[in-house]
């Protein structure tokens, strides 16, 4: 029992498998992505293939200007678009190559600290529980 204790608190201490995958989960692109408004923006951007500027991207949207460019912030923060100030209009690019980078590696980084499951799993026991195991 000691030895498994210890053997415990040394992989506790080792360095995770995992280490990468937590240092890609970013909270500002989760945020960003699962937050249906500034999602609906980005999707309206990325259907214009090319840089657009913040009223062009509002003009498809019900809201205010200042509310779309505070939706338009959340995204420019969590680096999924570049804006750039040119004269008085604000030109918004969505960063293709950056934001399908890090999906990438937030994929290869979860298969690496949990690769798939190839194997099904083995058939739950039918024994003492009662319930008859359905094909």
């Amino acid at each position: 029992m000691a030895q498994v204790t210890r053997s415990r608190a040394r992989a506790a201490a080792s360095p995770s498998c995992c280490s990468g995958l937590s240092s890609l989960l970013s909270p500002r692109v989760f945020k960003a992505l699962a937050d249906p408004k500034p999602l609906s923006l980005l999707v309206r951007l990325a259907e214009e293939r090319g840089p657009r500027t913040v009223g062009f991207i509002a003009g498809g949207s019900e809201v205010d200007l200042s509310v779309v460019s505070r939706h338009l912030a959340i995204l420019r923060e969590a680096g999924i678009i570049e804006c750039v100030k040119r004269g008085k209009e604000v030109w918004c690019t969505l960063q293709t190559d950056a934001v399908a980078q890090l999906l990438r590696n937030i994929a290869d980084a979860l298969e690496a600290c949990c690769p798939p499951n190839r194997v099904a799993a083995p058939a739950p026991s039918s024994h003492g529980s009662g319930h008859s195991q359905r094909e």
